[in-house]
């Protein structure tokens, strides 16, 4: 499903960062743990094509991304590859299920309402559709984070530092939240955190 090889980054600063090989196989998942500014956030957005790398390569169900064009990419990382962000990314002038809607648009412009209303049932915002993004709490916006990078059935999911806010109980909560939903949707999950408190839901394990 992911694999890397010889994957680097070189910084602006000239600062290069190099990274162990990955292999994650369908239905797999992976917990990448290390303190900051280990280049965790960067192993993540080289690993979704979201970065350029120095060298090596990065495959996700066959395809190389390096080979394809900036197009190419978009519609592959649109299709495939479900984005879970520390930073939310919302069009704060729509609602709740707007935000939904316009994901799945792209790129494949069908419209599943059974997935979207199933969706927000189970991740606590059914009765939170109608509403603009202003009026969500802290974890009710997490939890759409978390539903924008699910709604499409990525074939893999990567979140990014997704408890680094949490607190014990709500930690086991996303972790086990985002399991359930990747057993679902039939996906690999790969997270991403420093937070020491993940190792115990994960077998596989990477440190950087």
């Amino acid at each position: 499903m992911v694999n890397t090889s010889n994957l680097s980054h070189a910084y602006h600063n000239g600062t290069m960062l190099t990274f162990p090989d990955i292999e994650l196989t369908p239905g797999e998942h992976l917990l990448v743990i290390g303190p900051s500014g280990v280049g965790k956030t960067t192993l993540l957005y080289l690993m979704a094509g979201l970065l350029p790398t120095l060298q090596g390569t990065v495959s996700i169900a066959g395809t190389v991304l390096n080979s394809l064009t900036r197009r190419q990419l978009d519609k592959f990382r649109g299709e495939h590859i479900g984005l879970i962000f520390q930073q939310y990314h919302f069009i704060k002038s729509l609602n709740v299920a707007d935000n939904l809607k316009l994901r799945q648009y792209f790129p494949k412009n069908s419209i599943d309402k059974t997935r979207r209303y199933e969706l927000a049932e189970r991740l606590g915002l059914s009765e939170h559709l109608h509403k603009k993004i202003s009026a969500l709490s802290q974890g009710q916006q997490q939890r759409l984070g978390i539903a924008l990078g699910l709604i499409h059935r990525p074939k893999i999911i990567f979140a990014d530092e997704p408890t680094s806010n949490l607190d014990d109980v709500n930690c086991a909560k996303v972790i086990d939240l985002l399991k359930e939903e990747a057993e679902i949707c039939k996906s690999s999950l790969l997270v991403i955190t420093h937070d020491q408190r993940v190792k115990s839901h994960f077998k596989n394990q990477v440190t950087l």
